[in-house]
């Protein structure tokens, strides 16, 4: 038994469970063998403060404050690193490039460039493919599985306990405390249950007796082909296609690219498709120099959302004890330090931290009860 159980060993539930691990005992249980095993280990890690809806930015702009200076011990190297993100548009297109810059925050502007500077900071881009481009001189690459890891070993050195590889099969509540019963047959116990699964929140939550907040799982595609100095340098930007979504970026050398697709799907270890797969190498092969000769890797990941893409955080008004965490679709890592401390703070003492309500946040955007409104 311990004062809290945590259901998801993602950077989410990881960050909750770090956060909650001052303040009492934390038992994170996990399905998969290791932790991150789906969204959290399958992400693009570029921090893009002009993304999402504007609570989303808010929290992404806190989050930031953390991965810039986390404390001691937390990593060994920096978790944020300088990358920029151009953005181009095709002809046709070219309005695209006025509403991603009227979308931009007042701190975190973008700057139009000119086609031909797009093509000198993106070599590997064919000219006629560009009409119009806009540069945001404020993302940057995060280490994704640093900044997970280090929540885990907060979470341990504050006393907590992680559990994987047991799936959660019944929760019920009875005498005040969630019991939580695993294919194991482990069995877990606490008030206070922090619903953390992922794509599979509205499972969990059903398992409990509690309407579903609507979560929908979406399946992207990426694949990772051989990088190539001359068209990709090292100081190249993450390349967005403004018109489709469609990006490339540089990733340990090699390029990553995606179409920036959102397929509905059922919770489900997330593969690639083979038609995804060749959509990506088209893309590539119309819109820049490089010729794809061979996919060196390849994967699918779910990002997750209800209706309004916000986060779902709180308690559930129809269940005590029962708190969900979920929806972070493709924002997850970004938004993990100040959604563990919202956690934190609305569980411990039901308040909003103060500097997240200095930055505006209206925690009314956030509450399950809007998904079943």
């Amino acid at each position: 038994m311990s004062d809290y159980l945590v259901i998801g060993a993602g950077i989410s539930g990881a960050a909750a469970a770090a956060e909650l691990a001052e303040i009492g005992t934390v038992t994170l249980v996990e399905m998969e063998e290791r932790p991150g095993y789906h969204s959290s280990g399958r992400s693009a890690a570029l921090y893009t403060p002009n993304y999402g809806p504007s609570v989303v930015r808010t929290i992404i702009a806190a989050s930031a404050e953390f991965y810039r200076a986390p404390m001691a011990g937390f990593a060994d190297h920096p978790l944020l690193t300088p990358r920029q993100a151009m953005t181009f548009v095709p002809a046709g297109s070219e309005a695209k490039i006025d509403e991603y810059m009227a979308m931009a925050t007042p701190a975190t502007p973008l700057q139009e460039i000119s086609p031909d500077q797009a093509c000198k900071l993106a070599p590997l881009l064919k000219r006629e493919a560009v009409a119009r481009a806009s540069l945001d001189p404020h993302v940057m690459d995060m280490d994704a599985g640093a900044i997970h890891q280090g929540f885990l070993r907060l979470l341990k050195h504050r006393g907590g306990k992680t559990f994987t590889d047991h799936r959660i099969t019944a929760i019920e509540r009875r005498d005040g405390q969630w019991r939580a019963t695993t294919t194991s047959g482990a069995t877990f116990e606490a008030p206070v249950v922090i619903n953390a699964g992922g794509a599979w929140a509205d499972e969990v939550g059903q398992m409990a007796g509690l309407k579903p907040i609507g979560l929908v799982p979406m399946r992207r595609t990426a694949i990772v082909i051989a990088g190539d100095p001359t068209l990709a340098p090292a100081s190249m930007p993450a390349v967005d296609d403004g018109a489709t979504e469609a990006y490339v970026k540089l990733d340990a050398g090699r390029l990553m690219a995606s179409l920036g697709d959102a397929t509905p799907s059922p919770p489900c270890d997330a593969q690639p498709e083979d038609l995804d797969m060749a959509m990506i190498v088209d893309w590539l092969e119309r819109n820049t120099h490089l010729t794809v000769k061979r996919i060196e890797h390849s994967w699918a990941g779910l990002r997750s959302f209800v209706e309004d893409h916000c986060p779902v955080v709180g308690f559930d008004s129809d269940a005590e004890g029962f708190f969900w965490l979920a929806g972070q679709g493709g924002y997850g890592i970004m938004l993990a330090a100040a959604l563990g401390r919202l956690t934190r703070g609305l569980v411990e003492r039901d308040a909003v931290p103060a500097d997240l309500l200095a930055r505006g946040l209206n925690i009314e955007e956030l509450t399950p009860s809007r998904c079943r409104a």
